[in-house]
């Protein structure tokens, strides 16, 4: 059965083949030579505190250093993200609005037929600046001891084991949705209202696994009152350094990590998005903001225009084909 997600604002769209297409240059649009030329607004698409805003903050405190201009961060949470980024995509294209998202970015245009904004015209993706494993953990009642005993006991037992989430389509279920897809098991999705509430879920046993950040999860783990089984990014996090990936403990090819990236609007020229994109490099190359960012269990990753591009349409590929088989729909 269809999983209904409700979206309150919808707009129309066109397929997004062209998204991270970066557009020519746009008349009436700031100099890269004299940028910035006043404070700098970057819109974060999560509420205070969450992992969007952190690194928003963390990556704002470097260019104000090194703009010598205030960069802001402007929390506008809601709508799966689609708040923050319609604000971003319709902004005046010169470099002093930018936007901080997630992969949850890549999400939407498989999610929704409609959107207020059009992916492959309106945003240009700047940076992708550092990415997060999750960890997936399993309530101690469950028998596996390792990823490989978990997909064993999840096929002997089809549409038995319950993994919670903290919300329908948000991180935490899509990522497990990828795990059901990668190891071909069949397990129901239990949607709480919020990670918290997840976790709690998980501890009181009212659903067998779930995966969440390795801050939420990795306190309970070490108390003995869930199982840690791995970390889901492409490679061992030094926050779990003993922590083998899901795909070294037994499902090969899955590779999940929650990234954070900078978008512009797509009309801002190619020398100011090339400007806004190395000033971000250097910042990440920073020793003390990545000291910051390694503290909240993040990975910095950094590169060109063309990188950011290409990796996210690699996530856009993967999200859409993971959303469409699990048969998770808009209406």
């Amino acid at each position: 059965m269809a999983i209904v997600i409700h979206a309150a604002a919808r707009a129309a769209t066109t397929p997004v083949a062209a998204f991270f297409l970066l557009l020519g240059p746009a008349a009436g649009v700031a100099n890269a030579a004299a940028f910035p030329e006043r404070p700098v607004r970057v819109l974060a698409a999560s509420a205070a505190g969450g992992g969007t805003d952190i690194i928003a903050r963390l990556l704002a405190q470097g260019l104000t250093d090194l703009w010598g201009q205030q960069v802001l961060v402007d929390n506008r949470p809601g709508g799966g993200g689609v708040i923050a980024t319609d604000i971003a995509a319709k902004a005046v294209p010169d470099g002093h609005t930018l936007l901080m998202q997630s992969l949850g970015i890549t999400f939407a245009p498989a999610l929704y037929k409609r959107l207020p904004f059009d992916l492959e015209r309106d945003l240009a993706p700047v940076v992708i600046v550092g990415s997060q494993p999750f960890v997936l953990a399993v309530h101690p009642s469950v028998s596996a001891k390792s990823v490989s005993e978990l997909v064993q006991l999840a096929k002997a037992r089809p549409g038995e084991l319950r993994f919670g989430s903290g919300g329908v389509s948000g991180a935490a279920h899509l990522g497990m949705e990828l795990f059901r897809v990668t190891a071909g098991v069949d397990i129901v999705h239990v949607p709480y209202k919020g990670t918290g509430p997840g976790t709690a879920g998980l501890l009181a046993g009212e659903v067998q696994m779930l995966i969440a950040g390795i801050g939420t999860l990795m306190p309970h783990a070490r108390a003995g009152r869930v199982r840690a089984l791995g970390v889901t990014g492409a490679k061992r996090s030094a926050a779990a350094a003993d922590m083998p990936t899901l795909s070294e403990a037994g499902l090969p090819g899955y590779e999940f990590d929650v990234w954070y990236g900078v978008f512009a609007p797509s009309k801002m020229t190619r020398n100011l998005l090339a400007r806004v994109n190395a000033d971000i490099n250097a910042t990440l190359g920073n020793p003390e903001i990545a000291r910051r960012f390694a503290a909240n269990g993040v990975d910095v990753i950094g590169g060109t225009l063309q990188q950011a591009g290409a990796y996210l349409r690699s996530e856009l590929a993967k999200w859409t084909r993971v959303i469409r088989e699990a048969g998770i729909r808009a209406d």
